[in-house]
């Protein structure tokens, strides 16, 4: 309870609060059915999903946090970018390569302006199809040395597509714990069984195929090439091992693994010098390093003809934006020319987590390929940790309960081949002084709220 009276709740308050939050961890049962009888379609502000939001709000000002998330970015977001008027180092930003504000990129996408204007204007089924998106796709199929790839408006559309287009009901799908949210919708909505394995642990990966033998006629294993929230990455050639040993299909998601990993930021197959083939489904997105939106699917002919003609996301959606699809061809011809991007962005993240480690810092499961997580365990410390960063100069973002367990709420600093040395020790050195005065402050949640939640 000490933790609560120092940031500054009167005893009154803090009864108020613990009320809260007991009802927030556990709702009561309702006391009769609920009553369907009426004609009239339920207010959304009186939807228990809403005053939830307005309860969290109500908490936040309660323990005078600012909301973190929404802010206000103003002009291109580099290494620096502007909020509230004044420039900070920015380390929120998933430019790995820098080619957001590369001249080469934005030529692209005014080039794609002058000849097909702002918008294809129809699926690409229809009326949309253009060379542009063709050469894109080419592009794409090439970094994975694949028969062809298919480019989708949106990346997380994009694994929620393939997932459920691919399978069916009686088939399979087993993912990693910390599979992305697109990977987890697409699983659900195929109607496949759907089975978890611990991160990274692929002896229980291997465990939960042998029970599974004999039982489905698809199975497919969807992992990430680099995880997004800790910044680990999964053993692929044991994963190729296994799945060609139970008869699986082997899907990777490379949205923060392309032009981060590898000698020239092909990806996960290079980083391991495996053969690209061995992976029968390549996903990823044009959001990060391509400086783009979107994503797309790499693999053999009849992946990608197959994925055309029965992905919803693809066949009732709008063929992509044409300066969208330009900035990002230039992108991957820019990653492929100046292969010096690549590795400023490795020596730069090897920087960054060794200088961590050196302060003292929770770097968790980082292992220094641009996502870099400082683990805080507390999540009223990261979000106080946040605002104070962002006085002294520094914009990045807390990630808390629920989207972590509550003990796991950190601070995740994404770096670019832009960062320069000085930028990355201030940043930390800064993070590591203001860290240790919220300790020595006492500001923290944690006790509190595991105890409500019955965690502890």
């Amino acid at each position: 309870m000490s933790d609560v009276r120092r940031v500054g709740l009167s005893a009154r308050d803090k009864q108020g609060l613990l009320e809260r939050m007991r009802s927030a961890v556990r709702p009561s049962a309702p006391t009769s059915a609920p009553d369907r009888s009426r004609t009239t379609a339920p207010r959304f502000d009186a939807l228990p999903e809403y005053k939830m939001i307005l309860k969290q709000r109500e908490t936040a000002t309660k323990l005078d946090v600012a909301d973190p998330y929404f802010r206000m970015s103003e002009g291109r977001s580099g290494p620096v970018v502007r909020i509230g008027g004044r420039e900070v180092l920015n380390f929120s930003s998933y430019d790995y390569l820098g080619l957001n504000a590369a001249p080469q990129v934005a030529a692209g996408a005014r080039a794609a302006i002058d000849t097909y204007g702002t918008s294809v204007s129809a699926s690409r089924l229809v009326a949309g199809e253009r060379p542009l998106l063709r050469q894109l796709e080419s592009r794409l199929a090439g970094l994975y040395r694949a028969d062809d790839a298919i480019a989708m408006v949106s990346g997380h559309a994009t694994n929620v597509a393939t997932i459920s287009t691919l399978l069916r009901p009686d088939d399979l799908v087993i993912h990693d714990a910390l599979a992305h949210s697109s990977i987890i919708v697409g699983a659900k909505l195929s109607g496949a069984t759907r089975k978890i394995f611990p991160h990274n642990d692929l002896a229980a990966l291997d465990a939960l195929l042998r029970e599974a033998a004999g039982r489905h006629e698809r199975i497919l294993i969807v992992v990430e090439g680099l995880y997004s929230m800790d910044g680990d990455l999964p053993d692929l050639p044991r994963l190729v091992e296994i799945k060609e040993r139970h008869g699986a299909w082997l899907m990777v998601d490379e949205a923060h693994a392309l032009g981060v990993l590898g000698a020239t930021g092909h990806g996960l197959w290079e980083h391991w010098n495996v053969s690209p083939q061995a992976v029968d489904i390549w996903m990823g997105t044009l959001s990060k390093t391509l400086a783009g939106c979107g994503g797309y699917v790499a693999g053999c002919h009849a992946l990608i003809a197959l994925l055309k003609a029965n992905a919803s996301g693809f066949v009732y959606s709008v063929g992509m934006s044409p300066p969208v699809a330009g900035a990002s061809l230039a992108s991957i011809d820019a990653m492929l020319a100046e292969p010096e991007r690549v590795r400023r962005l490795q020596k730069n993240s090897r920087t960054f987590l060794a200088t961590a480690k050196a302060l003292g810092l929770d770097t968790g499961l980082g292992m220094g390929h641009a996502i870099c997580p400082i683990l805080i365990g507390d999540s009223l410390r990261a979000a106080k940790l946040t605002e104070r960063l962002l006085l002294r100069g520094v914009n990045v973002l807390p990630i808390i309960y629920p989207a972590v367990p509550p003990q796991a709420a950190r601070m995740r600093f994404f770096v670019t081949c832009a960062h320069t040395t000085a930028q990355i020790e201030s940043a930390l050195a800064a993070t590591r002084e203001e860290l240790d005065r919220l300790v020595d402050a006492g500001v923290g949640l944690s006790p509190l709220a595991l105890r409500l939640a019955g965690v502890t």
